[in-house]
């Protein structure tokens, strides 16, 4: 008798991973859970990671696989979040699901997983993998582009996605519903995790403020007038509406008494100035192209050139761009429209059709 394909899936106590824990089952594989923490709870108010634990033992038991729980969190403190300092620190705005995925997920996970015996692991994003005609694996996106994760997920390499089963990307998140309550699962009516654990549900600032320093400096509109003081200048993102302080600034009126509201459209690191503007499609938040720096190529090399398109931001419509450099760890791209905040510190993600190429970090707009 051939031996079952042993699958570790990462279970987390939500909806999807459950689902997809069941369909492995289902399909014959030998799987065993594996619930990651990656936040220490010194503050389990925000943190709900005790009680993803047990919706995750609970399901595992309805399921009928077996389960551990496996400690990261200093390797995510050492790997993400260190580097998510870094960067608010530098003023940037980074987006560490992108790092956790290739640092714990895919690689403190997947050697976790190895070692167990592990063929595969599974996670429950929802994207696809297939065999490119060359040999090589491809990432896709999932079939219900309203969840699809490959955003996240284009830091991922050959090595790892040969390993990785993703049960989820061939279905829509309304058949997981349904697929829950039809099994009776214990987290069917859980809401989906939203934001980054260690900040739960409490005010972003008030977290940063445990661990950057910051200094305040003026606020300047496009013309060099002063017109408040920012708190500092890790507590806010280009495009950044809401909570800006500049409450009572009196703004330009149209004819019919509507007036367009502000956006942080610029950060001066060397001068410590924050730069805001009036109006949702001012030139200053409009960007023709990007530099990006950490280049990552799911093939292991940068695309050919030809018509492409890019993610500058989740739940960002692709837009069409050329690469117009690419060396090294760097590249440079051009986009067919002008495209709004294109925001240093998030990744810019190429994309060929369905296919995630891959992309790496924006360092400056153009």
């Amino acid at each position: 008798m051939q031996k079952k394909k042993k699958v570790v899936i990462g279970m987390s106590g939500g909806v999807d991973s459950s689902v997809a824990a069941w369909m492995l089952k289902e399909q014959g594989y030998d799987v065993v859970g594996l619930f990651m923490k990656n936040w220490e709870d010194d503050d389990s108010e925000y943190c709900s990671t005790r009680q993803d634990w047990i919706d995750a033992a609970s399901v595992a038991d309805v399921v009928g696989v077996d389960i551990e729980a496996v400690n990261f969190a200093a390797e995510y403190k050492d790997r993400v979040f260190a580097e998510f300092l870094r960067e608010y620190q530098a003023g940037r705005t980074p987006n560490p699901d992108v790092l956790c995925n290739a640092e714990i997920k895919f690689k403190a996970f997947l050697d976790h997983a190895m070692h167990l015996g592990a063929d595969m692991i599974a996670t429950g994003h929802y994207a696809r993998v297939r065999q490119g005609a060359s040999g090589s694996v491809e990432l896709l996106k999932a079939v219900d582009a309203s969840k699809d994760q490959s955003y996240f997920l284009h830091r991922l390499n050959q090595a790892q996605l040969s390993k990785t089963l993703f049960p989820l990307g061939e279905i829509a998140k309304t058949e997981v519903r349904l697929l829950a309550e039809k099994l009776k699962l214990p987290n069917a009516a859980k809401k989906d995790s939203t934001g980054i654990c260690f900040i739960g549900e409490r005010p972003f600032r008030d977290f940063l403020n445990k661990y950057l320093s910051y200094k305040p400096g003026p606020i300047k509109l496009d013309d060099g007038s002063v017109v408040g003081e920012h708190v500092g200048l890790s507590f806010y993102t280009l495009g950044q509406r809401k909570g800006i302080g500049i409450g009572g600034l009196k703004a330009h009126r149209n004819a019919d008494g509507t007036s367009e509201p502000w956006f942080v459209a610029r950060k001066d690191i060397d001068n410590n100035t924050l730069y805001i503007v009036q109006g949702h499609d001012h030139p200053w938040l409009l960007s023709g192209g990007l530099a990006a720096a950490q280049a990552s190529w799911v093939a292991g090399s940068a695309p050919p050139a030809g018509a492409l398109c890019a993610k500058t931001r989740y739940r960002q419509a692709d837009v069409g761009c050329r690469i117009v450099d690419a060396s090294g760890a760097q590249f440079a791209l051009a986009f067919d429209e002008a495209q709004w905040a294109v925001t240093p510190g998030q990744s810019a993600v190429l994309y060929d059709g369905d296919v995630c190429l891959g992309g790496g970090i924006i360092d400056s707009r153009s």
